[in-house]
């Protein structure tokens, strides 16, 4: 699934759809494409809207069995993949696109297949759920939910819980397996949510939902500062990956310095990616690819071929702009 707008990632998005937005140089679909490779999937469709044509020309350099379905208005999570009924004749794993995913899947799919389940969902572990879907588990089907738990079956859903409400810290990580049969219950034609309406409906027939923790990787970068932190904690777990770190040079703090970046200032605790230098002080921040700093970058996130002179804090820059003011709490 990569239809989204990523109206929260602005203006990193404004001339880029957000699955390709880059984390350590590389896009952020290509995270979950390369777990579903590893899992052996056979074919894989790119579900997808806003700015897509990026997305064909990027699809089109992966080499495997892979295309783009492009909506033409938003669909929902469900609505895009009920546009491949016909298609969708076996077992699918769906997954999303604008999140650093990296686990895995055939794990995912033998506890699916044990389970019986018409859907299983992987989950994360938080320590603040509130920002996201959570997920109570059992042992049994159509059990109680039972605390401490990291698989089971699904018992409840929860969007967003306040704190006094909220009876699991495991998240949805927005990545399932689903027997097709489920999508008939999916009207065709009209927009449709995954954890808002479907998978309520699946839980209310009674139907069998298995949920999985995950190990691995798995950050949302809906938000740009998120993009730090994702990408220092990448830097932090290179020897785990299971995917080559670009070529650069991890500094004691935790910074990382692309090989084909040119840092002759002060760095700390920052991303600077292929092409960019720094000749100023980048602190707490990431400098994406032939971007150039002569001031100072605090806490902010500076998009590709931009010029920073000035000095920066907790500011959003997006493509090819030239700073030379001074900003604090701005986008771009």
């Amino acid at each position: 699934m990569a239809g989204g707008r990523g109206t929260r990632l602005m203006p990193l998005t404004a001339n880029r759809p957000k699955p390709m937005v880059p984390v350590l140089g590389r896009p952020v679909i290509d995270y979950v494409k390369d777990a579903m490779v590893a899992a052996g999937l056979s074919e894989i469709i790119v579900t997808t809207g806003y700015q897509g044509e990026q997305l064909v020309s990027h699809v089109d350099t992966w080499g495997i069995t892979s295309r783009v379905n492009q909506e033409e208005t938003p669909m929902g999570t469900a609505g895009s993949v009920r546009l491949l009924f016909d298609e969708l004749n076996e077992t699918f794993v769906v997954g999303s696109g604008d999140s650093v995913a990296s686990f895995d899947i055939a794990d995912l799919l033998k506890s699916h297949r044990e389970s019986g389940a018409k859907v299983t969902m992987a989950l994360w572990e938080v320590e603040d759920p509130t920002e996201f879907g959570i997920v109570g588990l059992s042992k049994d089907h159509q059990g109680a939910i039972e605390s401490g738990l990291s698989e089971g079956y699904i018992s409840k859903f929860k969007e967003k819980p306040k704190l006094e409400e909220a009876f699991s810290n495991l998240i949805n990580a927005g990545l399932y397996i689903i027997e097709p049969e489920v999508m008939d219950l999916v009207p065709s034609g009209e927009k449709y949510d995954f954890s808002k309406q479907l998978f309520p409906d699946v839980l209310s027939r009674g139907w069998p939902m298995y949920a999985k923790t995950v190990n691995g990787i798995w950050f949302d970068v809906g938000h740009p500062f998120e993009l730090h932190n994702a990408q220092m904690a990448l830097v932090e777990g290179r020897d785990e990956l299971p995917f080559p770190m670009p070529k650069g040079e991890v500094l004691p703090d935790g910074s990382f310095i692309s090989d084909s970046a040119m840092v002759s200032g002060h760095i700390e605790k920052s991303i600077v990616l292929e092409g960019a230098s720094v000749n100023g002080a980048v602190v707490n921040s990431v400098i994406m690819s032939n971007s150039r700093v002569e001031g100072v970058s605090e806490s902010s996130i500076i998009g590709e071929n931009s010029v920073i002179e000035s000095r920066i804090q907790h500011c959003v820059i997006g493509d090819g702009l030239h700073i030379s003011v001074d900003l604090e709490n701005e986008r771009r």
